[in-house]
């Protein structure tokens, strides 16, 4: 959890946020670059379509994702929805919550619903596109905002069949296990999930807010 990180993963990731990459070569901490890198490293299996066109909508919709989803979803729902009464030990603004619910997020999910495909996927094969938006959907659901998929239908089912494809499944069970999980007992608890994990943590005890952190 990035909250937890220590002096070192500050070095790692300056805005204190995930997803961290590691590998031989390169040290990164935003998940668009991370995504790119990987990409243009390992091309196949692709996550982005083959043509131009196609690529720079993808691009687009996986901004649209990372900036505006995200900030409703994460900073103005979950982050007072979960981490701020889990992490903080602050009290839960279910005023708060419920207006980006009713206010913010309809209009991102009007777009969304205008954006997705009656069946399968934005460009055929899942890609980014498809993954970078419905991971959020998570997020929503862990919060208990779960959009209504008799207004959205679209794009419910276009969440619901990304995250059936089995890596995007595999991710969303761990997130699963963690979110009832105290902070002190995840590493136990993704040991027990069979991950691979370093020797040494980067986390400490006690929780502190990113640079860029909503209050």
């Amino acid at each position: 959890m990035p909250f937890f990180g220590d002096d070192k993963f500050s070095e790692l990731s300056p805005l204190r946020r995930i997803p961290v990459f590691i590998d031989d070569q390169v040290s990164l901490c935003d998940s668009t670059v991370i995504c790119e890198y990987l990409e243009e490293r390992y091309p196949s299996p692709a996550v982005l379509p083959s043509g131009a066109v196609e690529r720079a909508r993808a691009r687009w919709v996986e901004e649209f994702a990372d900036t505006r989803l995200g900030s409703v979803a994460i900073w103005k729902i979950f982050y007072h929805a979960v981490v701020l009464p889990f992490v903080f030990g602050k009290e839960r603004e279910t005023d708060r919550i419920a207006r980006a619910v009713a206010e913010d997020l309809p209009p991102v999910m009007d777009y969304l619903e205008s954006l997705a495909p009656a069946e399968g996927f934005l460009f055929g094969e899942p890609g980014i596109a498809d993954i970078s938006v419905a991971a959020f959907a998570c997020n929503l659901r862990w919060a208990r905002s779960t959009p209504d998929a008799a207004r959205w239908a679209k794009a419910c089912a276009w969440f619901e069949r990304t995250h059936a494809l089995p890596a995007v499944a595999k991710v969303t069970r761990y997130g699963d296990t963690l979110m009832r999980t105290p902070p002190a007992e995840q590493r136990k608890a993704l040991a027990g999930l069979g991950i691979a994990l370093t020797e040494t943590t980067l986390a400490t005890t006690k929780p502190r807010r990113g640079p860029m952190t909503s209050t």
